[in-house]
């Protein structure tokens, strides 16, 4: 009786750190996220689409709905296999594949359930990888697409390694906290990593060079300096190995924080219109998107481990994954199906957050350029160059879109120039 008062008092502990968590997400949410939406009236989104070359906005069109055939089906399957491993006795039965202790299971059948799971959208990946090179978006032969692949598996193994070490060492060391220590801990790898990730992560996929002495140089650090926002350094990323896609970027916080530009931006834009995608990315860094990121992704990181343990007391859920506690690592299947519907159920809320902050590091950049009108020059060119749909259907946009689509970017900075 003492022991089951105990587990119920347990449980509450984690039930009030939970509703804690979640409180502190949505006031987090509520005081960071900038919930205001620039104008931008449909009007002059039909115009700016109507401006746009039509055959390029068609083929850009047509890219979508090749892609549409392999994200979907990818997305659904990966589900599926998800839920088949975590739902049924199959995923204990992959963990016990791995001979030894608990630590060759936890640690080695992890990483084999991970790249089942992989393995099974691989095709997926393939086909993609295709369609990219047909439509000339890809510059990668199969072999170096190949070596990327096997490079992100390899971060990922290591970064599976270490999240399945520290959850099921807990789990062992501290039976009936390990939720409390486990989102603590989580928080705070979600905080380390936006450190170490550009220093580290980033440049096992590109080469990153300064950029020269140059006028766009000085004229990059100035906007950065009359922007009130330290950067260390401007890098250029050999992205021509990869893709013909435009892009920049500010990475990094406090003293790890550059400016990074790709090599195919600076080969098909003007120096004003690379300083208008630098200054739109100078606004996340002013303000602190990247912490407001991590901020959000530690508090539902931390939630996540603290449901995992309310959801691990759901006796029929543990008798269908064939295990007798979510804390073993023969529950791995299970963990992996749980966080694949959570993923699923939170793509939409993180779109709409993100389009909310892309929107408000647009309207930075205005303010910062004063020049609405390369601002639009450089959103036509972004779309035309990376073939993206200007004006993508409103499904699709609610749930996946990350950024405003390029005819509301467009119709926003014309509004713009007509209040200024």
């Amino acid at each position: 009786m003492v022991s089951t008062i105990g587990l119920m008092t347990v449980r509450g502990w984690a039930y009030l750190t939970l509703i804690v968590l979640v409180a502190g997400l949505v006031v987090a949410a509520l005081l960071l996220v900038p919930w205001h939406r620039p104008p931008a009236p449909r009007s002059d989104q039909l115009a700016a689409l109507a401006e746009l070359p039509q055959d390029r906005v068609a083929q850009a069109r047509e890219l979508r709905g090749e892609t549409r055939w392999i994200s979907y089906p990818s997305m659904i399957l990966g589900l599926l296999f998800a839920l088949l491993l975590g739902l049924t006795p199959l995923g204990a039965k992959l963990v016990n594949l791995v001979p030894g202790p608990w630590l060759a299971k936890a640690i080695g059948g992890g990483l084999l359930v991970f790249f089942l799971a992989e393995l099974v959208t691989l095709p997926f990946a393939a086909w993609r990888h295709s369609v990219m090179v047909r439509y000339g978006l890809s510059t990668q032969d199969w072999a170096a697409w190949s070596v990327d692949l096997l490079k992100g598996y390899a971060v990922g193994a290591v970064l599976g390694a270490v999240m399945l070490l520290g959850f099921f060492g807990l789990t062992r060391l501290f039976p009936t906290w390990w939720w409390a220590i486990g989102a603590a801990g989580a928080a705070c790898l979600v905080v380390l990593l936006s450190f170490i990730f550009p220093v580290l992560v980033e440049p096992v996929f590109n080469k990153f060079t300064p950029m020269e002495a140059s006028p766009l140089r000085t004229e990059l650090m100035e906007l950065a300096a009359r922007d009130g926002v330290p950067v260390k350094d401007v890098l250029v990323a050999d992205a021509s190995r990869r893709t013909t896609a435009v892009n920049a970027y500010v990475s990094g916080i406090g003293p790890t924080r550059r400016i990074v530009v790709y090599d195919t931006l600076l080969r098909e834009a003007p120096a004003a219109e690379v300083e208008s995608v630098v200054a739109h990315e100078l606004g996340h860094a002013k303000d602190r998107d990247v912490v407001v990121f991590t901020l959000i992704g530690a508090l539902g990181t931390a939630a996540l481990v603290v449901g995992l343990y309310l959801i691990g007391g759901w006796s029929w859920l543990l008798r269908m994954a064939g295990v007798d506690s979510i804390a073993v690592p023969q529950a791995i299947g299970l963990l992996l199906a749980i966080s694949a519907v959570i993923g699923l159920v939170a793509t939409p809320v993180q779109a709409y957050v993100s389009r909310r902050i892309e929107a408000r590091a647009d309207a930075h950049a205005l303010d910062l350029t004063n020049d609405p009108a390369t601002f639009e020059q450089m959103q036509k060119r972004l779309s035309l160059v990376n073939l993206g749909d200007p004006d993508p259907h409103p499904l699709e946009q609610f749930l996946f879109g990350s950024h405003p689509s390029t005819v509301e970017r467009i119709a926003f900075a014309r509004a713009y120039s007509r209040t200024h």
